[in-house]
């Protein structure tokens, strides 16, 4: 490690290293797989349109790119502990490269089921750079300021969520505000997905590049950040003996309500706005949209970082989520632009909610922070099935009443903030 720009210092509950250059790549870290993440949100109504699928079905996007996390965060944290938190980042970027790359064929193949696997390779990749980036930006900074560093660097993921999304809508989404696929005949319509589905795999080649670059990036300052090392040597370690701390055991449930809750929200904007009854827009001009959501976030984020330092996190978090289950009943309850502003305005409170919930629930873990965050990222998993539910409740009553589903996952959050609303003071298990 290079001493003179990364030193080593005590806080109180432990080391950590100050090296800005690092922060700057983990804040890149965040902005890409952010971004990449909330591209699925205009990827559903362009795939739902091209195939014909119901609000259920299409929403097996989030379910195979969330049900990575379930299946690759705790091999994941597995890997950090034997080669370290910045060579597993470069995996983690190859293998989201790998994923990008295999729109290739998705398209050529044309069939909805090769583009959700490639979407599976593309989302054990970001499961990996989370997995990794979550607990490094926490140790580049004293733990008391953990929760306003984590909510910041999660400001450049709103910022990447933000930004992908627009540009995402026009070079998508473009031809759906032309050709409503669904008033096509068989013949016309397989025309049209054999024309649309290279623009799908043009967009995901231009990322791969990113990534790769990053990449490089990132290995050249693999060896510049100390980490503490685990004394547990077996290949796993003992991830789910955390689960038996009260506060690390609701904070991963509540990681699986918010994720589940906003991305379900996230997947239903554009097919919400396109209602007559809310906006009636053009599938593209619903999609550009999106980014007031995600960057009302971003937004939130910024003003989160300072917030965080002078209240209580759990208090701050209990308030949020109250805001939050207000507007979806507004939302729910009111038509026109009322109901579509409610809806797209969560994105501001929902701000803080995972950096927070997460460092919260990951106080006192110490050098068994990589397995608290396996554990945490699989509970990303209720980004596969929240939306699943939310989709099928709008199949069967619409999309005002499928809003119910992420309200109930809002009051889960808000008991917990009230729960943690005091600093912790135990162990690790």
């Amino acid at each position: 490690m290079n001493t003179a720009h990364a030193t080593d210092r005590q806080a109180a509950n432990g080391t950590y290293t100050d090296a800005p250059d690092l922060r700057v790549v983990v804040f890149a870290l965040f902005f890409i797989f952010g971004g990449i993440t909330s591209l699925n949100d205009v990827l559903i109504p362009k795939l739902k349109g091209l195939f014909t699928l119901t609000n259920g079905d299409v929403m097996l996007v989030q379910s195979a790119f969330f049900g990575a996390y379930f299946i690759i965060s705790l091999p994941a944290a597995s890997v950090v502990r034997r080669i370290g938190y910045m060579r597993t980042a470069v995996l983690g970027l190859l293998m989201m490269t790998a994923g990008c790359l295999l729109f290739i064929p998705a398209s050529s193949f044309g069939v909805f089921g090769v583009f959700l696997a490639a979407l599976f390779v593309l989302a054990a990749g970001v499961t990996v750079v989370q997995v990794v980036a979550n607990p490094l930006i926490s140790m580049l900074g004293p733990a008391r300021t953990a929760h306003s560093r984590l909510t910041f660097a999660q400001a450049f993921n709103s910022l990447g969520t933000t930004i992908f999304p627009y540009v995402g809508s026009i070079v998508i989404l473009r031809s759906l505000s032309k050709i409503d696929p669904a008033q096509l005949g068989a013949a016309a319509r397989s025309a049209l997905r054999s024309q649309e589905t290279p623009v799908i795999a043009d967009t995901y080649l231009g990322i791969a590049a990113a990534l790769v670059i990053l990449a490089a990036v990132v290995w050249l300052r693999r060896n510049r950040l100390k980490e503490v090392s685990d004394e547990d040597h077996s290949v796993l370690g003992h991830p789910f003996a955390l689960l038996r701390q009260p506060r690390f055991r609701f904070g991963t449930l509540c990681i699986f309500l918010y994720v589940g809750a906003e991305v379900a929200i996230g997947s239903s904007i554009v097919l919400y706005l396109m209602q007559k009854t809310v906006l009636g827009l053009a599938a593209e001009q619903a999609g550009k949209h999106v980014p007031f959501y995600w960057g009302g976030a971003m937004l939130g984020r910024f003003a989160g970082a300072y917030l965080l330092r002078l209240f209580s996190p759990g208090k701050i978090l209990a308030c949020d989520a109250t805001v939050v289950i207000g507007l979806l009943l507004i939302s729910a309850t009111t038509q026109g632009a009322v109901s579509a502003w409610a809806l797209l305005a969560i994105g501001l409170f929902n701000s803080i909610m995972f950096p927070t919930i997460f460092s919260l629930a990951c106080e006192g873990l110490g050098a068994r922070a990589a397995e608290g965050s396996g554990i945490i990222c699989m509970a990303i998993v209720g980004g596969a099935i929240v939306p699943w539910i939310t989709g099928r409740a709008a199949d069967w009553h619409g999309w005002q009443f499928a809003l119910a589903v992420p309200a109930f996952c809002y009051a889960g959050i808000l008991s917990f903030g009230l729960y943690a609303r005091r600093p912790h003071s135990g162990r690790a298990a």
